[in-house]
C-alpha cells in the first residue's frame, strides 16, 4: 500500500485539521479573487443563456422534456470538469513556485495535500453547478419536486468531480509547465463532453458513437442528474450509474495518489 495512506486511528484528526486547513486556504483565495469567481459566474451565464437559448428555439423538446432542460445536466457536467482542471492547476502552480516542498517539510499529512486540494475543487465546482441551475431555472427549466432525487444528484455529481479532480492532479503531479498540463488535460475535457449524450439523446446516436458514448464516464452522470434532478427520462439503468461512478472516482483517486507519490521521490 501507498506511504499516502498509510494513516493510523490516532493520526486521522491531524488528516482532517490539516485538509481542513488547505481546503479553507484554497477557498479564502478563491473569495478574494473578483477575476476567478467573475469568471465562474460569466462562465456558467454564457453556456446556459447564449448556447440554451439558441438551442431552444433551434430544437424546442427532446422526448417530451424541454431542451433547456435536457441540455442543462450536460453543462453541469461541464462545470466539474472545468472545475477539476483548475484543481489540478492550482496543485501545478504550487509545484512550479515551490510551495509544495513547504507543505512536505510541514508536520502535516502528505495525504492532506491531494484532499485538501480535491475538496476545494468539488466545493468550487458545485458553486458554479447551483449559478448555472439558478440560471436555468430563471430560464424556465424543470426542475424534480423530489428533494431526496436533488440530493442523488450532488452525491453523483460530487463522486464526478472527485473521479476528474484525481486525474488532472495525477497530470499536474508530472507536468512540467503550464503549457503541458493544458496540453495533457485538454485531450479529455470537450473531447468527453461532446462523446456523451449532453447535447443529444443516447437513441439517436450511430452504432460506433453510442459505444464511445457509454465507454464515457460522463454520459453516467448526467443521465442520472437528468432523471433526478430534472425528471427526465433514463436512458442507463441507476443501479449501473451509481457504481459504475463511484468506481471512477476510486480509480481518480487511485490514479492521483500513485502520480503524486512518484512525484516527491524524484
Amino acid at each position: 500500500m501507498l506511504d499516502l495512506i498509510k494513516v493510523s486511528q490516532t493520526e486521522t484528526d491531524d488528516l482532517l485539521a490539516a485538509t481542513f486547513t488547505l481546503w479553507l486556504k484554497h477557498m479564502t483565495k478563491f473569495s478574494r479573487s473578483a477575476e476567478q469567481f467573475m469568471a465562474l459566474v460569466l462562465q456558467s451565464v454564457l453556456w446556459v443563456v447564449l448556447f440554451g437559448a439558441g438551442m431552444r428555439s433551434f430544437i424546442p423538446q427532446v422526448h417530451g422534456s424541454d431542451y433547456l432542460s435536457f441540455m442543462l445536466p450536460g453543462i453541469i457536467a461541464l462545470s466539474a470538469l472545468s472545475g477539476a482542471v483548475g484543481g489540478g492547476l492550482i496543485l501545478l502552480d504550487e509545484r512550479l513556485r515551490g510551495i509544495m516542498k513547504e507543505y512536505l517539510v510541514s508536520p502535516i499529512p502528505r495525504l492532506s495535500i491531494l484532499l485538501g486540494n480535491a475538496a476545494s475543487t468539488i466545493t468550487k465546482s458545485l458553486l458554479q453547478a447551483a449559478i448555472m441551475l439558478g440560471v436555468g431555472v430563471l430560464m424556465g427549466a424543470h426542475l424534480s419536486s423530489n428533494p431526496f432525487g436533488w440530493v442523488g444528484a450532488l452525491i453523483l455529481i460530487s463522486l464526478f468531480t472527485l473521479g476528474f479532480s484525481g486525474i488532472a492532479l495525477a497530470v499536474a503531479a508530472q507536468a512540467q509547465s503550464t503549457a503541458g498540463y493544458h496540453g495533457l488535460i485538454f485531450l479529455l475535457n470537450l473531447p468527453l463532453l461532446f462523446a456523451s449524450n449532453a447535447l443529444y439523446p443516447l437513441d439517436v446516436l450511430p452504432g460506433w458513437m453510442k459505444v464511445v458514448v457509454l465507454i464515457n464516464p460522463t454520459t453516467y452522470v448526467i443521465d442520472s442528474v437528468r432523471a433526478w434532478g430534472f425528471g427526465g427520462q433514463s436512458a442507463i439503468s441507476l443501479w449501473a450509474s451509481v457504481p459504475l461512478l463511484f468506481l471512477f472516482a476510486c480509480f481518480g483517486v487511485w490514479l492521483a495518489l500513485v502520480s503524486f507519490q512518484r512525484s516527491i521521490l524524484n
